[in-house]
């Protein structure tokens, strides 16, 4: 029950309800407290595109317990706008809010593709996966027009290097004809993001993205193409999506996913005040327990940055979670088999044309 009491306002539309402070920035005008500001325009925040050159698009991934080597992100900011996005933090790099503006000003990596053919073309390359959404998602809305994306997908099929990819948008469909093809070398694996099977949850956590009928619907018809796919149960939320694990993971081995991974929520630098506000706007009944269990899988506080510990939690709630997931996917016959993808194709397509001369 979403609390609509005069001074909770409550924007269905965006998960983040106000923009706090950029921790880099020493002045600024933020919007906090509504409520106390009677002649503050409230307009609804439409979303922004703001085009970039970037000078790199790979990076290397040095987080031990992240799961990947290397990510490469078209986009930053996204219009998804899940409320728990531990991306979120990196958008005051940008000089924007973790808040609102993260996922209504989002910055687009329009020289992509030139810069990862460039990246491919280096000699001190040594082929390995790169991670598509390693921050924020790749067919977030805007690759509809834009097809960043797909242009990198073309680009890592041309030069035979794996590439990885998460996503929580039945967009990626749309690259079926080159998922195909990387998966006839080995080269692809697609992990399908969801967090319960509870649409209005959904709608609530995760405002702008596919529905799960629609993300199940997507592992169903990649898997029956050939292409090898995974979900993600993550981030689990104590009293508000861990107890739909089993209901999760058993419809997405269903559907066709053949592995499975999951995190326990954490709330680093600003996710922590943005997340809690949410949270007793949209949930005032069990805001208290949420953020209580919340704090009890982290030694008493939201967020832990120790290695190893940050993304599963410690103590018996996080015990517990652990130990059902790995049940379920006993159960359901996930993780049985490694996600190891083939390198040996690689080619440096510099190379092939200087030969030419």
């Amino acid at each position: 029950m979403i609390n609509q009491q005069a001074g909770n306002r409550f924007d269905k539309g965006r998960g983040a309800q106000y923009n706090p402070k950029n921790r880099f920035l020493k002045g600024e005008y933020v919007q906090e407290h509504t409520e106390s500001i009677d002649d503050w325009e409230q307009e609804k925040r439409t979303t922004e595109y703001i085009y970039d050159d970037s000078k790199t698009i790979v990076n290397k991934v040095t987080s031990p317990d992240v799961g990947m080597l290397y990510s490469a992100n078209p986009y930053q900011g996204c219009e998804h706008g899940c409320i728990y996005c531990y991306a979120r933090n990196s958008h005051e790099y940008w000089g924007y809010s973790a808040g609102i503006d993260f996922e209504s000003r989002i910055v687009v990596k329009r020289n992509a593709p030139a810069l990862l053919r460039k990246f491919f073309d280096n000699k001190n390359w040594e082929p390995a996966p790169i991670s598509f959404s390693g921050n924020t998602d790749c067919y977030q809305p805007i690759e509809r027009k834009m097809k960043i994306t797909r242009a990198l997908l073309e680009i890592c099929l041309e030069y035979r290097n794996p590439v990885g990819i998460i996503t929580k948008n039945a967009l990626v469909l749309r690259d079926m004809d080159i998922l195909k093809q990387l998966a006839a070398l080995n080269l692809v694996r697609v992990f399908i993001s969801v967090t319960s099977l509870d649409e209005d949850l959904r709608q609530l956590m995760e405002p702008r993205t596919a529905s799960y009928r629609s993300r199940l619907s997507v592992l169903r018809r990649l898997s029956e193409a050939g292409i090898p796919v995974g979900i993600m149960n993550a981030p689990l939320i104590p009293g508000l999506n861990d107890m739909h694990m089993h209901d999760v993971l058993k419809a997405a081995s269903e559907a066709g996913a053949k592995w499975a991974g999951y995190t326990v929520v954490r709330l680093n630098g600003a996710i922590g005040d943005i997340f809690k506000d949410w949270l007793f706007k949209a949930f005032p009944d069990r805001a208290d327990k949420v953020w209580n269990q919340i704090c009890a899988c982290h030694g008493g506080n939201v967020n832990d940055s120790r290695w190893g510990n940050r993304m599963v939690g410690d103590g018996t709630f996080a015990q517990l979670i652990k130990d059902q997931f790995k049940l379920y996917c006993r159960k359901y016959h996930l993780n049985e088999s490694k996600m190891e993808m083939d390198t040996s194709h690689f080619r440096r397509l510099i190379n092939r044309q200087l030969s030419l001369f």
